[in-house]
C-alpha cells in the first residue's frame, strides 16, 4: 500500500497485528474507547497489554504517524509529548507507529526512551510493568513508495553523494552558495537538500550559515539510500596470481592510469581499520580510462562468479576527489571508503563503522579546515 493511501486506522490495525505476532498468543491487546479522557492524554490511541493469568497490565499511548517521522519531529514535538505523558502517568509507554523509520530516527527515539514500531520490521518496545523488552531490526532502506517526497530532495543519487562528501570532508561554517560553488551543483538543488538534512537533524544552521554537520550519521543515512554493487555497476575479475600481484601491477601503472583509478572498500578500509584480512579488491575506474586496456595491464581474467577483483564504474567524478596516495596507489578519501563499505555486502558495513570510528579520533588528519581552503584547491 502506498504511503498516501495508508490511513491512520489502517496503519493502526497493521501495527497492532505486528505487535500481536511479536507478543505471542498468550497476550491480549485491547484498544480503549475513544473519549475525552483519551484526548486529554495528548496521544492518538491508548491500548492495554495483558498476559493470560496476570493481574497487571501495560498501557501504551500510540502516536500513529502515516506520513512518517523525521528526527526533527522527534526533537520538536515527540519529546514534548513524552514529557507531558510522564507528568500525567509514568506507567504509560509512548510508542510511535509509522510505515518506516530511518536509522537516524530510530537512534534518536531510543536515545530518549521512546518506543517505536514500523511496518518494515523495525521495533523497539520497553514496558516496565509488566516487563516487556522487544528489539528487532528490519529494512534499512525506505520502500519505494516512501523514498521520495514532493518538492523535497533526498540523499539518493550521485548529486546527493557529492554534497554529502563535501559536507563531511570540509569543516563548517559555510553557506549554501559556497557549497554550490565547491560542489558544482545548482544553488537551488543544494538549498533543497540542505532543508532535508536539517529536517533529519544532520546539519544545524544559524540563520543561513551551516554551523554543525553530524557527519557520522550523515554518512550512515546516505548509505541507507545506496547499494554499492548494483547490477551493471561493476566488472568481476579474477587475479590468477593473487591480489598482491594485482596490487603490484596497479602500483606500476603509468601516471595517466593512476590518475583515473582509486581503491575503495575493504582494502582501503584496512589501512586505518584492519578488522580482518582478505576480501575483494575494489577499484573505481574513471570513464576516461579504457576498462579492457586496464584489465590487460593488470593481468586479470573476466569471470561471472567468484571474482576477487571488482572494477567499479564511478557514477560521479566526486569519488575521485580528495584521494590519498597509499604506498604508491590512489585510495578514495576516507569519507568515500566509509560510504562504500556501509553500502556494501557481507562484513563491509562493519568495516565502514570501523572507518568512521577512526575518522572520529583523527579528524584533523582528513578534514579540510574550511570551505575557502577547499575552493583554492585545484579542481578535478
Amino acid at each position: 500500500m502506498m504511503a498516501e493511501e495508508l490511513t491512520q486506522d489502517a496503519l493502526f490495525e497493521q501495527g497492532m497485528a505486528r505487535l500481536a505476532e511479536l507478543l505471542g498468543p498468550s497476550w491480549q491487546i485491547d484498544r480503549r474507547p475513544d473519549g475525552k479522557e483519551m484526548h486529554r492524554s495528548g496521544g492518538d490511541i491508548i491500548v492495554t497489554l495483558r498476559a493470560e493469568g496476570e493481574g497487571s497490565y501495560g498501557q501504551l499511548l500510540i502516536d500513529v504517524k502515516p506520513a512518517g517521522v523525521s528526527p526533527r519531529m522527534v526533537e520538536e514535538s515527540l519529546l514534548a509529548k513524552l514529557d507531558l505523558l510522564r507528568q500525567l502517568n509514568q506507567y504509560t509507554t509512548l510508542l510511535v507507529l509509522t510505515p518506516w523509520l530511518s536509522r537516524q530516527a530510530q537512534r534518536l527515539l531510543r536515545k530518549h526512551d521512546i518506543s517505536y514500531l514500523d511496518l518494515m520490521g523495525n521495533v523497539s518496545l520497553r514496558i516496565p510493568r509488566p516487563a516487556i523488552v522487544i528489539y528487532t531490526e528490519g529494512a534499512t532502506r525506505a520502500p519505494q513508495a516512501l523514498a521520495t517526497e514532493p518538492n523535497r530532495s533526498t540523499l539518493a543519487g550521485p548529486k546527493a553523494g557529492r554534497l554529502v562528501r563535501l559536507l563531511t570532508d570540509v569543516r563548517p561554517p559555510y553557506r549554501a552558495g559556497e557549497l554550490a560553488q565547491a560542489s558544482r551543483l545548482s544553488p537551488g538543488y543544494v538549498s533543497r537538500l540542505l532543508d532535508t538534512l536539517e529536517d533529519q537533524l544532520l546539519i544545524r544552521r544559524d540563520g543561513r550559515v551551516i554551523t554543525f554537520v553530524d557527519w557520522p550519521n550523515l554518512l550512515r543515512t546516505r548509505a541507507e539510500r545506496e547499494v554499492l554493487l548494483r547490477k551493471g555497476s561493476y566488472v568481476g575479475l579474477l587475479a590468477p596470481n593473487g591480489i598482491p600481484s594485482a596490487v603490484s601491477r596497479i602500483r606500476n601503472l603509468p601516471p595517466s592510469g593512476l590518475s583515473n583509478i582509486a581503491v575503495t572498500g575493504t582494502h582501503a578500509a584496512h589501512t586505518v581499520a584492519p578488522l580482518s584480512t582478505g576480501g575483494q579488491l575494489m577499484v573505481y575506474v574513471s570513464p576516461l580510462l579504457d576498462e579492457d586496456d586496464l584489465v590487460d595491464e593488470l593481468g586479470l581474467i573476466p569471470v561471472d562468479e567468484n571474482a576477487d577483483v571488482l572494477l567499479l564504474r564511478a557514477r560521479d567524478r566526486s569519488v575521485f576527489e580528495r584521494t590519498e596516495t597509499v604506498e604508491g596507489i590512489p585510495h578514495v578519501a576516507l569519507s568515500q571508503v566509509a560510504l562504500d563499505c556501509l553500502a556494501g555486502p557481507g562484513r563491509m558495513p562493519a568495516e565502514g563503522e570501523a572507518v568512521i570510528e577512526y575518522m572520529k579520533g583523527h579528524q584533523s588528519l582528513w578534514q579540510v579546515s574550511g570551505i575557502q581552503d577547499l575552493l583554492t584547491m585545484p579542481q578535478l
